[in-house]
């Protein structure tokens, strides 16, 4: 398999997981699920579930959308640039993001993906910054070029959005 067949395959499967998320949306609406109860709870058994299913859920389709090209890009680069890494950070940004919420955050309901994409921005530039080949700076430059402006998002700039999720996500991710 090619590069570019390889790079192609990488980009499906990362696509696959956001159409998932756009399905699951979706089906919150139609359904009038109220799925973010679902969400992590910090401190509260119910919220546990929120570990598992808390970055599946979006509040609404703007926070979906600023989550999906996020989420396909870094995740792509991820898995592209770190085949054997990723397998193992992504399931340990995912969970551990969400941990980090249920133990040391606010006491409302935090959904959303953006634990997983600070989680793997952070990741890759700081993994980019210490193995210095050449593959790895430049994904670091990309992902800090593209992204870098999240790093902002760690800090409690608006009500509503849980930087907890943004903060957990990069301190996992680094």
């Amino acid at each position: 398999m090619n590069e570019l067949q390889h790079l192609r395959r990488i980009a499906i499967v990362i696509a696959v997981f956001i159409g998932l998320l756009w399905i699951i949306r979706l089906a919150d609406i139609l359904f009038n699920l109220h799925l973010f109860h679902f969400g992590v709870y910090p401190r509260a058994l119910n919220g546990l579930w929120g570990i598992l299913f808390g970055p599946l859920i979006h509040g609404s389709w703007a926070h979906l959308f600023a989550n999906t090209v996020p989420l396909f890009v870094l995740g792509t680069v991820l898995v592209y640039g770190y085949p054997k890494s990723a397998k193992i950070v992504i399931p340990i940004i995912y969970l551990g993001s969400s941990l980090g919420v249920w133990c040391f955050a606010r006491s409302s309901y935090h959904i959303g993906a953006s634990g997983l994409t600070h989680g793997m921005m952070f990741f890759v530039f700081i993994i980019g910054i210490l193995r210095r080949d050449k593959l790895s700076m430049a994904l670091a430059m990309l992902v800090f070029f593209l992204y870098g402006g999240m790093v902002w998002g760690i800090f409690p700039h608006a009500s509503g959005i849980s930087f907890e999720f943004h903060f957990f996500g990069a301190l996992v991710g680094a």
